[in-house]
């Protein structure tokens, strides 16, 4: 058997799924122990593998910490020898596998021996830095094995790394690693505190001690791997466009990178509190792990300079590709979201608010849902050519490559998340986050085309933005807001089916069992009234839960009223018009009722 057959050999799901959350969790130990060695709560638990001689749970948090960094490390340990011994015993032939898994338990034993010494006794700063750097590269073996397992059912693995881009890559790789390591050094130096103020250290260009020289070092090499990151980014832009998972890694480790600089400047100002120190050291950590993807990635697929090269010049001519970039967003679906985004901040506040979070709030909104949109529109990408109403955007019709369409949907949908933790805060960042997976995951990649309840499920994604809004303006949310969560979720189903309506050839060609196709159009315009009646009904209670006054009560009773004709005559009629119609009326309908809400909050 041939070393390209041997490649050929298939490795199973749970393999992959098994080396997957070996990386996963060994991330989770990463960050779990630089929060431990910055915050310093290591002491707390000065024995192993006890805390304190003791094996329960404790209830303190100093101690509660160190005891998590020891339960997640056992565990990430376990994993990694059974996917060692599973890739050893079945995968043998498949070096690029197999090999990396083993060294990754042999590097993780070091490193298990160095961090009990370090838990012991007070350890020299090398030893605290090559403890961190083993930890990387225990990651980073798991990652390449997960790639390789996956390239493995499609050619031969060899890496090759000719072009100007792909040693660009590992430049960057290397440099990066050396950030982190040394950040670990600078931190068990006492090196941090030698140098205030940023970028000079304490007013100085050169340091006048030993400790000073560390910190500028540090930042040295911080600022050349982050000009090698933007650089590269800007290369995979101009020559990868054609490489979808080159593009997608190399884009979101960019962004990772400047996250991770707003992240440390803004965690200074708020005074290191733990959840922003370890959102900030799980964003450095995730710039590594992203970029020993890219970088095995750009190995695998062994482009040259010429390659390149002509990639770049076949993109110099395009027209119009910032309105494609829009389209993407979906824009007139975004608008929506953002009224009721708006719409929540002012319920929620019962004021108007500043003008600087209404700009953070609805830009971070405007990128989740643009973001979640174009991600969406590469899922649905082979799809939307079947359909006449989606088949001239900018991925089915060839303008933007699906490269572009998912680098452009995961940046931007990135970036949102950190957005809002920085300049609104934590909560409506999490449910920002919660939005984008929704959408992404549960709707787009699971229920859309499983089961004719898609719509219904998924139209908890598009329900999430007011509570986004609330979370913005107060900080905090309450029964009160899943109302408005309630009335977005159950306006959801009458809205698309009346569209279903219109478009279910489409939908038929596209495979995708909404419920005209898979339940006839009686049923669906029986469905429409029905909700739409459970919509109007839950609308008028939202008074009785301290939502909306006389003004409101008044305004949801004309719109639902309106509504409520409209279904009828689509529950009673027959052809595409009056679907139609009902479609354009109740986006109409929502977008009023939110406001006659915020204007009932500020009277």
């Amino acid at each position: 058997m041939t070393e390209h057959q041997n490649n050929q050999e298939i490795v199973s799901s749970n393999f992959r799924y098994l080396i997957l959350s070996t990386a996963i969790i060994t991330f989770v130990l990463i960050v779990i122990g630089i929060v431990l060695r910055v915050t310093g709560t290591g002491s707390a638990c000065p024995d192993w593998p006890t805390c304190c001689g003791d094996w329960r749970v404790p209830v303190s948090t100093n101690m509660l910490i160190p005891y998590l960094h020891r339960a997640v490390a056992i565990l990430s340990g376990f994993l990694l020898v059974v996917a060692s011994v599973w890739a050893t015993w079945r995968y043998r032939k498949l070096s690029f596998i197999v090999r990396p898994l083993l060294f990754a338990l042999f590097l993780m034993v070091v490193q298990f021996t160095i961090g009990v010494v370090i838990v012991k006794v007070d350890s020299l700063p090398i030893i605290t830095a090559a403890h961190l750097g083993l930890s990387l590269l225990v990651e980073g073996l798991i990652l390449i094995s997960i790639v390789a397992s996956i390239h493995s059912r499609h050619k031969a693995i060899r890496l090759t790394y000719q072009s100007p881009f792909a040693q660009l890559s590992l430049w960057a790789l290397g440099t990066t690693f050396a950030v982190l390591v040394s950040g670990a050094f600078v931190a068990a130096s006492g090196a941090s505190a030698a140098c205030s103020g940023w970028p000079l250290c304490s007013g100085v260009v050169i340091p006048v001690d030993t400790l000073g020289w560390i910190n500028m070092g540090h930042r040295l090499i911080s600022g050349l791997a982050a000009i090698l990151i933007v650089w590269l980014v800007i290369q995979a832009w101009r020559t990868q466009r054609s490489q979808t998972a080159i593009l997608v890694s190399t884009t979101a480790a960019g962004v990772l990178m400047v996250a991770q600089i707003l992240m440390g400047a803004f965690e200074t100002a708020q005074g290191y509190p733990i959840y922003l120190l370890g959102l900030h050291i799980a964003t450095a950590v995730g710039v590594w792990a992203t970029l020993v993807i890219q970088s095995m990635l750009t190995g695998l697929a062994a482009r040259t300079y010429t390659d390149e090269q002509q990639e770049a010049q076949s993109f110099q001519a395009r027209s119009g590709i910032f309105r494609d970039f829009l389209m993407l967003t979906k824009p007139i679906v975004v608008v929506l979201l953002l009224v009721t985004t708006f719409a929540g901040m002012v319920v929620g506040a019962k004021a108007l608010p500043s003008l600087e979070l209404l700009f953070w709030t609805l830009l971070g909104g405007f990128l989740a849902a643009g973001g979640s949109g174009a991600i969406n529109q590469y899922i649905d990408r082979h799809d939307d050519v079947k359909m006449q109403r989606t088949s001239k955007r900018p991925l089915p019709s060839g303008r933007l490559t699906p490269a572009e369409g998912l680098a452009f949907g995961v940046g931007i949908a990135l970036a949102s998340f950190y957005l809002m933790v920085v300049f609104v805060n934590f909560l409506a960042a999490l449910l920002t986050l919660a939005g984008i997976i929704y959408y992404v995951l549960i709707y787009s990649l699971i229920l859309k085309k499983a089961t004719v309840h898609n719509i219904v499920i998924g139209g908890g994604a598009g329900a999430i933005p007011p509570l986004v809004g609330w979370a913005a303006a107060t900080g905090s949310l309450n029964i009160p807001s899943l109302f408005l969560f309630a009335v977005v979720f159950m306006w959801t189903p009458p809205h698309f089916w009346a569209l279903a309506l219109v478009r279910q050839n489409d939908y038929a060609r596209a495979g995708v069992p909404m419920m005209p196709v898979v339940r006839g159009e009686r049923e669906t315009r029986w469905q429409i009234f029905l909700y739409t009646i459970e919509l109007v009904a839950l609308s008028l209670l939202l008074p009785v839960f301290g939502l909306g006054g006389g003004i409101y009560l008044i305004a949801a009773a004309v719109l639902g009223g309106a509504l409520l004709y409209s279904a009828h005559k689509v529950w009673r009629g027959t052809g595409n018009k009056v679907a139609w119609k009902m479609y354009r009326h109740s986006s109409m309908y929502l977008a009023f009722l939110f406001l006659a809400l915020m204007v009932d909050a500020l009277i």
